[in-house]
């Protein structure tokens, strides 16, 4: 074996050790986060005492939304750290914020305790974990994306979403074994805080990875007068056509995504009628094949661009959006829930599976994790953590189709959004950087 190839072995093996380390980090972030959504069926009652089961999943899901409100905010605020501190050093800290956030939730009293401090203990803890996960994408969408070596950028920047579903997954099979080794009853009253607890020590467990990370050679090669104007909003108003470009790319993709994984959860249980213990295992199977499809089509982007994959969610999840939920709330049928759930996420994964590369790529190293971030952040804190809230809405006033046709809506314009912009893969700011 020539010098050559070992030393491309050897450098191929520290960029899959450093996307390692960023990945798990990010993984219990998105664990952290989605518990919540996970097991709010169970600790509803605990935080909203009512007697109508949609009222307190309407309650819990707006407290979910108000979590959205300070990612923006993280965005801002992690974001500009990044660009200024680096990569490395934005991410050790979200993943502190993130574990305190799960630890103040597990450790919260009931209402029937404290009263009305029990609700307003939680809004302030979703609050922190959403200020940590709102710097947590940016960074770890430029992290990912400027660790990647050429030509393998779309495949190694998937692991966002490999990871963040991976984080959902682990949620999920948390509440598996908890709900076969513990009655409903039990859930009900404790067994909810026990995945809260992992997440923390999760999170403090990894904390020791992001420390040993390499800082991407782009922050590290950065100039003294890009460091000047680094993470400032002035140097982000200079690429107002990137900015709106990330905010048309995520207002479909957040929307479909939260839709397809978060809430379809509930509207499994509350509207098609299947059992939550079903449900979990539906979720839990065609997640996990969501997940193995990120990195191939990741992958499939580094040879075909990543417009044709975007043009296949837009398209796709435009149209087939409507009639898929409406025949999954007639059929009542457990099969078919998971293949139309399956058929929701492929076409998702033209979007998810490209999304950080592909904003990463619109920016300069100088305010690349605030030019991904904070657009992202605002959309997703408007649309995507609402979709949930919106769709319990409209179900609580007896409209729920109306629903469907708003996801579907905002599906297209982000297609008109990818009719227009150009494919970033040969615009790259990431490779003329490296020129």
């Amino acid at each position: 074996m020539t010098d050559a190839k070992v030393t491309e072995r050897a450098k191929s093996r520290h960029i899959a050790s450093n996307i390692l380390k960023g990945s798990l980090g990010n993984m219990i972030e998105w664990y952290d986060w989605y518990v919540y959504a996970a097991f709010a069926v169970y600790f509803s009652t605990d935080f909203f005492p009512s007697e109508n089961t949609t009222s307190q999943l309407l309650n819990t899901a707006a407290v979910f939304a108000i979590g959205f409100l300070m990612r923006p905010i993280g965005s801002l605020i992690m974001g500009r750290y990044a660009d200024r501190h680096g990569r490395r050093a934005a991410l050790t800290l979200s993943i502190m914020i993130m574990a305190s956030g799960s630890l103040v939730i597990a450790a919260t009293p009931s209402f029937h305790t404290i009263g009305i401090f029990a609700p307003i203990i939680l809004v302030l803890a979703r609050l922190f974990q959403g200020l940590s996960l709102g710097g947590e994408y940016g960074t770890s969408a430029t992290y990912l994306s400027e660790m990647a070596n050429k030509g393998r950028r779309g495949f190694y920047s998937s692991f966002q979403y490999v990871t963040l579903v991976g984080g959902q997954l682990v949620a999920l099979g948390v509440q598996i074994i908890l709900q076969l080794t513990l009655n409903e009853a039990q859930l009900n009253a404790w067994g909810w805080r026990i995945p809260f607890v992992i997440g923390a020590l999760g999170a403090l467990a990894v904390l020791w990875l992001r420390l040993t990370m390499d800082e991407s050679d782009q922050f590290k090669k950065m100039s003294g007068s890009s460091k000047k104007k680094a993470g400032t909003l002035k140097a982000l108003m200079q690429y107002p056509r990137a900015v709106l470009t990330v905010v048309g790319l995520t207002l479909g993709g957040t929307v479909a995504f939260y839709t397809y994984t978060t809430y379809l959860q509930k509207f499994m249980i509350n509207s098609v009628g299947l059992d939550k213990e079903v449900v979990t295992l539906i979720n839990f199977f065609a997640l996990l094949i969501f997940l193995i499809l990120q990195p191939l089509a990741g992958l499939l982007s580094d040879h075909i661009g990543r417009r044709p994959l975007l043009f296949f969610f837009g398209i796709f999840g435009t149209v087939l959006t409507v009639p898929l939920f409406l025949i999954m709330r007639s059929s009542h049928s457990v099969i078919a829930a998971f293949l139309l759930m399956m058929l929701g996420l492929v076409i998702v994964t033209g979007y998810t599976s490209i999304n950080a590369i592909v904003k990463a790529e619109l920016f300069p190293t100088e305010i690349r994790a605030l030019g991904v971030g904070l657009p992202y952040g605002l959309t997703v804190a408007i649309f995507g953590g609402t979709a949930e809230f919106i769709a319990l809405w409209f179900k609580s006033i007896g409209i729920e189709t109306l629903f469907f046709f708003y996801v579907a809506a905002c599906i297209f314009v982000s297609l008109i959004v990818y009719w227009r912009m150009q494919e970033s893969s040969k615009t790259s700011y990431i490779e003329a950087e490296e020129k």
